[in-house]
């Protein structure tokens, strides 16, 4: 498909009104191909290409390899206005955000041409999480193991895979006990996928498992970069956040969408739906019950968008984020997705069946509490925005993907 934004490096950028307009016109597409996503249980076809044409999957991908490198809060601007569509679609579209940003913030020169040759316009997906293992061998690694949760990896061109470093038969770990993890980025066709993907909600995701064919794949050590503490190798400061801030950036940008239109449809059935009691929006206490929904949810989206600006102003001065305004994201992050479970739930109970039925609340329903099980929501990480907060925590402490490096 000819390309409608241009993702060749130096050509020229589309401006973010152009992309929020691309996305508009979109929308149509995404919500008619909703259903047949869950039933094949992968993005359609043609949504995927539609969203690479229009440079929907480079959104954070390094100007400096043809990507858009758009500031933080507009590109969570296009996740939320893509998820309240659809939230497969928006969650596939905010994966790739993150994978496409990492790979090409972080990788070595040599790594970064081979996976991006011709521009920005590559789709990486996998499992970051180590799940698999990396024996180190000349040259790079031999990679093996079974990861899981691949969101949209069906479409994909390049695999990343989380893998723990080996020393023999044992982890490799560092001076504080720590094991050594690597993301090794790898061609599609070094993968089988094992499927599985029967799932509550985020069924359109394609989330499959993977194993990698032949038992074992090498690696080149330029096609890798570290879990944790990654070298910036191109794009501007907001990319010293790491992993942690393009995944805290991502799952907040889903669940203001998913959130939204859950409400939105509440109010639709609201108007629709009468019974013995009368029509649900006249009641007192839907009012009330629905007037609290929405404070929850704007309160918890302006926090949200509050903690982002302010480290984009950080950012802006060529300063790193400090150890609480990554707290602040990640807290945020946490409490739209509290937020959103409690209002779906909410919705669920007050239609009185309506999603019991196929429909767009039901789905968002599936959706939102699929979305609260992903390991970046664990009490863990919320526990350790409460030590930074409470200044409770050292010096030397350092946020990592999975909570707080404190020593």
């Amino acid at each position: 498909m000819q390309d409608t934004v241009n993702l060749k490096p130096g050509a020229p950028t589309p401006s973010f009104a152009d992309l929020q307009n691309a996305v508009t016109r979109l929308v149509p597409l995404v919500e008619g191909a909703a259903d047949a996503a869950e039933a094949q249980s992968h993005q359609a076809d043609e949504v995927a290409a539609a969203f690479r044409a229009n440079g929907l999957y480079a959104t954070l991908t390094p100007k400096a390899l043809g990507g858009l490198e758009l500031p933080f809060v507009e590109a969570m601007q296009l996740i939320e206005q893509v998820s309240h569509a659809d939230g497969s679609a928006g969650w596939c579209m905010m994966v790739q955000g993150v994978m496409g940003a990492s790979a090409g913030a972080f990788l070595p020169d040599e790594g970064a041409r081979t996976v991006y040759p011709d521009g920005a316009n590559v789709t990486v997906c996998g499992q970051g999480v180590p799940r698999g293992y990396a024996t180190p061998v000349e040259g790079g690694y031999a990679i093996h193991g079974n990861w899981g949760y691949a969101s949209g990896i069906y479409h994909a061109e390049w695999i990343h895979s989380g893998c723990f470093v080996m020393d023999g038969e044992e982890m490799k770990v560092d001076d504080q006990g720590h094991p050594e993890i690597i993301l090794a980025h790898h061609p599609r066709d070094t993968i089988e996928l094992t499927g599985n993907w029967d799932v509550l909600g985020l069924r359109g995701t394609g989330s499959f498992d993977y194993t990698v064919a032949g038992g074992k794949v090498f690696v080149p050590a330029v096609q890798c970069y570290p879990f944790d503490g990654a070298k910036v190798q191109r794009g501007d400061q907001r990319y010293s956040t790491g992993l942690v801030g393009l995944t805290t950036w991502g799952h907040t940008g889903w669940a203001l969408g998913v959130g939204r239109r859950a409400l939105d449809e509440l109010v639709k059935l609201a108007h629709e739906r009468s019974d013995v009691f009368g029509p649900l929006h006249n009641r007192a206490s839907f009012q009330q019950d629905f007037a609290d929904a929405e404070a929850k949810y704007r309160s918890a989206r302006a926090l949200a968008y509050n903690a982002w600006d302010d480290m984009a102003e950080t950012h802006e001065r060529d300063e790193r984020e400090t150890l609480e305004q990554v707290a602040i994201i990640r807290l945020a992050m946490r409490h739209i997705h509290n937020v959103i479970s409690e209002i779906t739930t909410f919705a669920h109970r007050a239609t009185r069946g309506a999603s019991l039925r196929k429909g767009v609340l039901q789905r968002c329903y599936r959706d939102t509490h699929s979305g609260t099980q992903h390991i970046l929501l664990a009490d863990e990480i919320l526990q350790a925005c409460g030590k930074v907060l409470l200044g409770a925590a050292s010096d030397n402490a350092a946020w990592n993907v999975l909570g707080l490096t404190d020593v």
